[in-house]
């Protein structure tokens, strides 16, 4: 019997031509399947949006252009980020017709672009900003630059008004301004601690940043920067100072010849804590660890284990101390930035490039031992804390 011996059955019904494969725009495919870009659409992927738009502005501060970022949560319950770095470009390019802006928030370009200054890129590295765009019932772009103010509007990804050129202006920067879509978001509803929390972690990742959020829901404004970076994130970390084993806390950085790695780590132990590890790949946390918190475990255990010896804190015969009991009180932040990032996952999560593990292990054991030197009061502190956590 063949298949066209049942009359009511298409006869194509086993073909599979080009025909059949469904090519959407950006913005349909983002609108279609938001998880796979923002992790979800409850309130996680809701805070992501902002953040997103955040990281396009902290990346204009790593390549050297903007020391300040304002957020607002707006009286209608949209949010506007606002940056004084370089601003959106705006000339036409190539055979598209379409401005440097519409093509940046309509267009996916995975992978940071070229000729930007951005050796180090965070957030969905290049396509945030699109994302955003594709999940806002409406957004508006505000450019300074090139001596004039340019704005353009946009609904659901898709431009309504042209890239428009405004009066004169001397001033620089982007301004974002843009309304999740309820009909894709759970709830639209942004919280003021959840926003805080992540922008003050921003501020202490990015020593000299300024960040600022206001809340017009009632206004509620709040300012973030601490020059001090890390130190001072565990400093705020650690808010008992009469159970720090030793204070201040250690910090140091270092950016390998090739200036394509840049660690930052802080720490210090404390006795009323398990202690916390917190780990960051350009600016973005990562829950789930990786190449460099190994890095950093490894060095540190064997850092501690060498001063101990050296120091007869530990005779010849003595066992090793355990990485479980020098982590115990410790409450220790590492950071790096790399410009070629590698993820394990979709989620951006976990590190895992082997180079930042290197790297993590070189720093740590270069510079926690002269610190050990030149602060031995401390030092043996420290080390009599670790010990009775591991008895």
């Amino acid at each position: 019997m063949t298949e066209t011996g049942n009359p009511s059955q298409p006869a194509n019904v086993h073909e599979y031509t080009s025909s059949h494969i469904q090519i959407l725009e950006a913005h349909e495919a983002i609108r279609r399947r938001p998880g796979m870009y923002i992790g979800s659409t409850g309130e996680r992927g809701l805070h992501h949006m902002v953040f997103e738009v955040v990281t396009y502005a902290v990346n204009e501060h790593l390549a050297g252009h903007a020391d300040t970022i304002d957020v607002t949560i707006t009286a209608d319950g949209g949010v506007r980020v606002t940056d004084n770095g370089r601003g959106l470009p705006v000339e036409v390019e190539g055979p598209t017709g379409k401005s440097a802006i519409e093509r940046e928030l309509t267009e996916l370009a995975f992978g940071s672009k070229p000729n930007t200054g951005y050796q180090v890129c965070g957030g969905l590295n290049g396509v945030g900003l699109c994302v955003v765009n594709a999940l806002s019932s409406s957004l508006t772009v505000e450019v300074h630059r090139d001596g004039h103010r340019w704005t353009q509007t946009y609904e659901k990804g898709t431009p309504i008004t042209p890239l428009t050129r405004n009066e004169e202006t001397d001033e620089q920067g982007t301004s974002i301004a843009f309304s999740p879509d309820a009909g894709i978001f759970e709830t639209t509803c942004h919280s003021f601690a959840t926003l805080s929390e992540r922008l003050r972690e921003l501020a202490f990742l990015n020593g000299g940043l300024a960040i600022s959020l206001t809340d017009e829901r009632p206004e509620r404004p709040v300012r973030h920067q601490d020059a001090d970076g890390l130190r001072a994130y565990v400093t705020h970390l650690n808010p008992s100072p009469p159970n720090l084993v030793h204070s201040p806390a250690i910090a140091f950085e270092s950016e390998n010849e090739d200036a394509t790695i840049f660690v930052q780590t802080a720490m210090q132990w404390n006795t009323w804590s398990t202690g916390g590890f917190h780990s960051f790949a350009n600016s973005t946390r990562t829950h789930e660890g990786g190449t460099h918190e190994e890095g950093f475990r490894t060095a540190l255990t064997d850092v501690v284990n060498d001063f101990a010896r050296r120091q007869c804190h530990l005779r010849a015969e003595d066992e090793d101390i355990t990485t479980e009991a020098i982590h115990e009180g410790l409450t220790a932040v590492v950071s790096v930035k790399l410009a070629h990032p590698v993820f394990d996952g979709a989620t951006r999560t976990k590190l895992g490039n082997l180079e930042a593990k290197a790297y993590v292990q070189e720093v740590v054991r270069t510079h926690l031992p002269d610190w050990f030197d030149h602060n031995p009061n401390e030092a043996a502190a420290i080390i009599r804390h670790i010990l009775n956590a591991s008895t």
